[in-house]
């Protein structure tokens, strides 16, 4: 894929995304906790509104 700037905009584009603040170490990305924490949550709301339900009866 071939870039649609100029080089001196090329330039500028590099410079800005090798600048310290946009070099962050990040963690790796783990979907298992994600999901893990989604079905949680879903669980959780879940409940609730079962305990919710059976006081207002």
């Amino acid at each position: 894929m071939t870039s649609k700037l100029t080089p001196e905009d090329q330039q500028k584009v590099d410079s800005y995304l090798s600048a310290p603040q946009h070099q962050v170490e990040r963690k790796p990305f783990r979907p298992l906790l994600m999901l893990a924490v989604v079905l949680l949550i879903v669980l959780g709301l879940g409940l609730l509104s079962r305990m919710l339900g059976m006081l207002v009866d």
